[in-house]
């Protein structure tokens, strides 16, 4: 039976395991296994926070749009009351013609 020897080693964070195998062409195995967790909490939380600046400036955009169309409304308002008060001075500017 050919030789094996094992070894294992840890840096806290990574886990390696490494079986080498003699006796012949067989090739050595390395496994590998690392502690990525942390990784994933900082990416969901990079995440979350673009999604929330996102939402922040689709509703800036939004409330915008609304002071925009109603800045616009108000002056058409305006300029409707504007003509109807040169409407009212044109017809009191002309005298009343008196009754034959």
């Amino acid at each position: 039976m050919a030789d094996e020897r094992v070894t294992e080693r840890t840096d806290g964070v990574n886990h390696e395991r490494v079986v080498e195998r003699g006796g012949g062409s067989n090739p050595v195995i390395v496994e590998r296994r690392g502690g990525g967790g942390m990784g994933g909490v900082v990416a969901l939380i990079i995440g979350l926070a673009v999604v929330a600046l996102i939402a922040y400036f689709l509703l800036n955009m939004n409330r915008q749009e609304e002071v925009r169309t109603d800045a616009v409304s108000a002056a058409a308002e305006s300029v409707g009351n504007a003509a109807e008060n040169v409407g009212d001075a044109a017809r009191d500017a002309v005298p009343e013609r008196p009754a034959n």
